[in-house]
């Protein structure tokens, strides 16, 4: 309603409420001329309430009309857009006070998601949360190399942080409840038009655009549409990582895998590909579910190299069951790989211990100057061993051994200490990710250190070693 028609209006009102009646007021007085009439003093009349508020209108019409309409058009402002990106993508215009204007589908994935849900006026939280119902049932968030990135852009930072921290606490706690792998990512983005113009022509959201033009601010020769086609994980980390080059992509990543394996031109053949972009060497995580077993795979993120898995599985003796670490000795893109198997037996050998008596608190495979190198940690007793060893020849690079005193009260175990900080943050094994475990001692106290990843939140656990109760624990948005 504009602001003339909000004054035509009040005109007609007041004219309702208050009609002309000086013409039959003056006929009376005429009728009566000379003669006198005794005033009789009477109760004061209540003014109507008509009459109360026909003044109320012209004050207001008369302080600034303009003044209704002005708070109308606060009320339906545009103040922050919400984007939402898995595959489907969508965005959602909220107002100040946190109503959705509008919501927009910017593929066809999304438009499928947001069939049949009246979002528009409704609370912006109530709106989140029924997206996230869709995408879980139309299985876009049921596995734990899905990632959802929320992004806010607002001319107002502090809002942009508040709303950026409320939506990823309440999408992590709808994925929990939902038991879902997915992780959540988010960001902020301040008010941009040439940003907002770059995502609409290209058909994107105000997030991925970002994410998109952060990697280009990297490497300028990267083509827009080539990055748009890689997920929003994949995005992420590689701003993370501050990487200036193209990784080959789930899909490719998962051919690749399948090739190496012998199974591409099978049928029933699942794939789960999860990015690690960010790692010290970027590489993808293949999952191959096959008749023959259960297989993983490493690719190089950039060169496609197989860094570890088994070839050949149809025809390599893969009927034995789940395959989850690589042989003993393959072939890799820095040369042979002995394998975790081989690099623990390594260790256990040069300490003169036997793999019964060891129990292994951290065992980790990472690169040191292009030379693959395998982190063995483990216990035996109260003495700590730490090696590390070569992961082509076996050798051992470094090795140390701490004995502590006798820790008082027992020894719970790190399976124990594991599952007492999953109780503890309300989750399974099966929901977390990039678990880390160690065995240590503080001042005589064993303790056990648990650090594991989930819904979009990373947690720090310390474990008392002879009570398994919580004595530190930390969580931090991932």
């Amino acid at each position: 309603m504009t602001d003339h028609m909000l004054e035509q209006k009040l005109a007609q009102a007041l004219e309702h409420a208050a009609p002309n009646q000086i013409d039959a007021i003056l006929e009376r007085c005429e009728e009566r001329r000379g003669t006198v009439v005794v005033m009789q003093q009477r109760p004061r009349r209540r003014r109507s309430l008509a009459a109360y508020a026909v003044a109320a209108c012209l004050a207001l019409l008369l302080i600034g009309g303009s003044g209704l309409g002005l708070m109308y058009r606060q009320s339906n402002a545009v103040a922050s857009v919400v984007s939402l990106d898995v595959n489907p993508s969508m965005e959602m215009r909220v107002s100040q006070s946190e109503k959705v204007l509008s919501v927009t589908a910017l593929n066809a994935e999304a438009e499928e998601v947001l069939a049949d849900l009246p979002l528009e006026g409704t609370d912006l939280n109530v709106a989140v949360n029924a997206v996230i119902g869709s995408l879980l049932r139309h299985g876009y968030l049921d596995s734990i190399s899905s990632a959802i990135l929320i992004s806010v852009e607002d001319s107002d930072a502090n809002r942009a942080a508040r709303l950026q921290q409320s939506l990823s606490t309440e999408v992590g706690t709808a994925l929990q409840n939902a038991q879902s792998g997915a992780s959540v990512l988010s960001q902020t983005v301040t008010q941009d038009v040439g940003l907002d113009s770059l995502a609409q022509a290209n058909g994107v959201s105000v997030g991925k655009a970002y994410l998109i033009e952060s990697i280009r601010g990297i490497n300028s020769s990267l083509d827009f549409n080539d990055l748009a086609a890689l997920s929003v994980e994949e995005l992420k980390q590689m701003v993370s990582a501050g990487s200036g080059q193209m990784p080959i992509g789930r899909d490719q990543a998962g051919v690749i895998a399948q090739t190496y394996a012998g199974v591409l031109e099978l049928d029933a053949v699942a794939v789960e590909v999860d990015p690690e972009l960010d790692e010290r060497q970027p590489h993808y995580e293949v999952e191959l579910e096959t008749a023959f077993g259960e297989y993983e795979y490493r690719i190089d993120a950039y060169t496609g190299e197989v860094l570890s898995g088994q070839a050949d599985i149809s025809t390599g003796g893969g009927n034995s069951g789940t395959v989850v670490t690589p042989p003993d000795s393959q072939q890799t893109g820095s040369g042979t790989d002995i394998g975790l198997e081989a690099a623990k037996n390594a260790a256990l050998s040069h300490a003169g211990v036997s793999a019964s008596q060891a129990q292994f608190s951290k065992t980790g495979r990472d690169y040191d100057d292009g030379r693959l190198e395998y982190e063995i940690e483990f216990w035996v007793g109260d003495t700590e061993y730490d090696y590390e060893v070569d992961g082509s020849s076996g050798a051992i690079l470094k090795s140390e051994v701490k004995t502590h005193a006798a820790a008082s009260g027992g020894d719970i175990g790190l399976e124990a200490a594991r599952d007492a900080a999953l109780s503890h943050a309300g989750l399974s094994l099966s929901q977390v990710s990039s678990l880390e475990t160690e065995r240590d001692y503080d001042d005589g106290r064993l303790e056990y250190e648990i650090k594991f990843r989930a819904n979009g939140m990373e947690y720090e656990y310390v474990i008392d070693g002879a009570t398994g109760s919580v004595l530190e624990y930390e969580m931090d948005e991932d």
